[in-house]
């Protein structure tokens, strides 16, 4: 039987002491972290990983007491194959506890007289425990698994004691880029390997807008269940009433089949074009004008992470004016109200008349939508907002803003829109100089497409990243499903249209 201690003690005799904290650190991916530095708390030590990631603290301390004390042997303990013998003559008992690798104690026993214990039969699991012996004011750990071997964590004379944990004793791992990282210890004789996160770095703010990129804002209505109630069901969506300035407005709003209350989706508005209705673009039969649901965007929603809603225009299918604005602003703010919305990610988009009343919200709505995309824009025959402070009045802000145009519109001009349209966003849209203040972009002008059978979109390069601008031209009529075969008349090859891709990618950006 191998003797590992004989403890003999008296209150002034030299004793010992011994600690040896290790392990490894690593990043999220298992890759080694070199140069972590790694604080023993209230000890006041430190060290840092190598190559491999790894540390290792460790400690022997000496106390001297007094030369010639009396000693005597109030018992001892060995180990043989994980079996603890004792002998305990004094009128100390023998205390045994069990901790696994972080210290925690699963095991603990009072022993009188002489005998033996099982230190395995202490632990429910396989793995490297440790066993800490006391008799009197001495103390012995062991190392052990479950299987019954062990080794001593002791120096070669068999003297060295435990050191007592102090209340509150952590390590704490610091790494450049990475999150500070704190565990508390219960021991300190123990192996820890731990795994750091990446830190994310603080989300920048802004005096307007939000960073590309930016975290969800939910809505008052997360967490809640819609108290709107529908006046009646269509295909793919339900029927709504608003009141607005005493008028009754109607729209429209598609959930996805996955809708969660808890998750803040993504809200997109689809204004419908002249002598069309709401409904039109929530279920009608295919063709050029409605190819799919809300301009061909629901059906690229393939995680359910959109709220769709189609807004009513007046009884002849057109956009009037302020009141119009006011409907929308009012609808945005019922659909914040009953549905878990990011009010950072609200997009609106539309055709012709549609794409009109689109540019014209673009104008003064800029604090509650984030990007639009018009199809087929001008600057006639719509009201369009002068500037001033009131809440429909033009602000001077920019917004993010596409354009899909063909260069042979007969009904929207085209170099009209590319002439009057375009550079009113331009001209807000540029580069925020040392001030903050978004400076003008409206002297770079969009390359164009020149060919028959095709298109280009063409990305700004002097306006602010936050606020991107796109131009997309094409050899097309007046029609919103742009395509690039040969064929370019109305009507013509709109099931093979490009446009609902870019608007999606578009808007997925930010």
């Amino acid at each position: 039987m191998k003797n590992l201690l004989v403890i003999g003690v008296s209150l002034a005799v030299s004793t010992a002491f011994a600690y040896t904290v290790s392990g490894k650190v690593t990043d999220e991916s298992n890759m080694p972290i070199k140069g972590a530095q790694v604080t023993l708390v209230k000890e006041n030590k430190n060290t840092t990983t190598d190559n491999k990631g790894e540390f290792t603290i460790h400690e022997d301390e000496e106390t001297i007491g007094l030369k010639g004390a009396a000693v005597h042997n109030p018992g001892f303990i060995s180990i043989n194959s994980g079996i603890l013998s004792y002998s305990q003559n004094g009128s100390s008992p023998v205390q045994v506890r069990i901790f696994d690798p972080l210290g925690n104690k699963i095991f603990s026993q009072t022993l009188y007289g002489s005998g033996q214990v099982d230190l395995s039969s202490g632990v429910k699991a396989k793995g490297t425990y440790f066993a800490q012996v006391s008799m009197g004011s001495a103390k012995e750990t062991i190392r052990f698994n479950a299987s019954g071997t062990y080794t001593n964590s002791f120096d070669s004379e068999g003297r060295a004691l435990l050191k007592e944990v102090q209340q509150g004793e952590a390590l704490q791992f610091v790494a450049d880029g990475f999150d500070t990282l704190s565990i508390p210890l219960s021991t300190l004789d123990t192996t820890v390997d731990v795994k750091l996160t990446k830190t994310t770095p603080a989300e920048e703010q802004f005096a307007f807008g939000y960073a590309l990129g930016n975290e969800p804002r939910p809505s008052k209505g997360c967490g809640k269940n819609s108290t709107l109630q529908s006046t009646g069901s269509v295909e793919n969506g339900k029927k709504y009433n608003l009141n607005v300035g005493g008028k009754n407005r109607t729209f429209f709003i598609t959930l996805p089949k996955n809708y969660d209350n808890t998750k803040p989706h993504k809200l997109l508005i689809a204004n419908h074009c002249m002598g069309s209705k709401a409904e039109d673009f929530v279920h009608h039969n295919p063709d050029y004008d409605h190819p799919t649901p809300y301009y061909g965007q629901q059906v690229l929603d393939k995680n359910g992470d959109y709220i769709f809603v189609a807004p009513q225009g007046n009884d002849n299918g057109t956009w009037n004016g302020k009141e119009d604005h006011q409907f929308v602003d009012e609808m945005i703010t019922a659909m914040f109200d009953n549905y878990c919305v990011d009010t950072t990610r609200v997009f609106a988009t539309g055709f012709s008349f549609g794409a009109m009343f689109t540019n014209s919200l673009a104008q003064d709505l800029q604090e509650r939508l984030r990007a639009v995309a018009v199809y087929a824009t001008a600057d006639y025959n719509i009201w369009l907002p002068s500037a001033g402070t009131g809440r429909y009045d033009a602000k001077n802000l920019p917004i993010a803003w596409m354009g899909v145009h063909g260069k042979r519109d007969g009904v929207c001009n085209y170099d009209r829109a590319k002439t009057s349209a375009l550079p009113r966003i331009l001209k807000r849209n540029g580069k925020a100089d040392a001030n903050g203040n978004f400076t003008d972009a409206s002297s770079e002008k969009p390359q164009e497409f020149n060919g028959t059978a095709g298109h280009l979109c063409y990305d700004f390069t002097t306006v602010d990243p936050r606020f991107p601008v796109k131009w997309c031209s094409w050899n097309g009529e007046h029609q919103w499903t742009a395509h690039d075969g040969p064929n370019t008349g109305t009507g013509q090859g709109w099931q093979n249209t490009w446009v609902p891709e870019e608007v999606h990618k578009f808007f997925e950006q930010f």
